[in-house]
């Protein structure tokens, strides 16, 4: 199983989340494509068999720079990815109310239209509740890393 992981990161920590997840997805045995910074021909060369987003909000929900640019390319070239498993881990801070995580849920809406296939339902990480994401995320990659294995 080909995992490609791709972070969208305003400070640094979904970058570093992604970081954390790629290793933790390669010590359980999957082949793990750490897309830095995430390109549409990237993420197709990689010959990805699973996608991994992690990605911030900023201002009032938008999309980090750092993967703004990834986005609007996969709008414009409208790469099917058909049947591909993917999962989000959102971070966001949950004081922003209906902001709240809307950069993962962004990405999790366009790959759900290029028809991918949700693999778990987006892991939101509450920055006002924690100051470990990484840590925080470990049982949800987990699941995740399990049901890729299962595909």
């Amino acid at each position: 199983m080909r995992l490609a992981i791709l972070s969208g990161s305003v400070f640094g920590t979904a970058d570093f989340l992604a970081d954390e997840a790629a290793e933790r997805c390669a010590a359980a045995g999957l082949q793990v494509s750490r897309i830095k910074p995430a390109s549409v021909d990237a993420l197709l060369d990689a010959g990805a068999d699973a996608i991994l987003v992690c990605c911030s909000t900023t201002g009032m929900g938008e999309l980090p720079e750092t993967i703004m640019p990834f986005y609007s390319e996969m709008q414009t070239r409208f790469p099917l990815l058909t049947d591909i498993p993917f999962g989000v881990i959102g971070l966001g801070d949950s004081s922003y109310g209906d902001t709240y995580c809307q950069g993962g849920e962004l990405m999790r809406e366009l790959l759900l239209e290029l028809q991918a296939r949700e693999a778990l339902p987006m892991l939101q990480l509450d920055a006002s509740e924690t100051v470990t994401p990484e840590v925080d995320a470990e049982p949800w990659l987990d699941e995740l890393i399990g049901v890729l294995k299962g595909a």
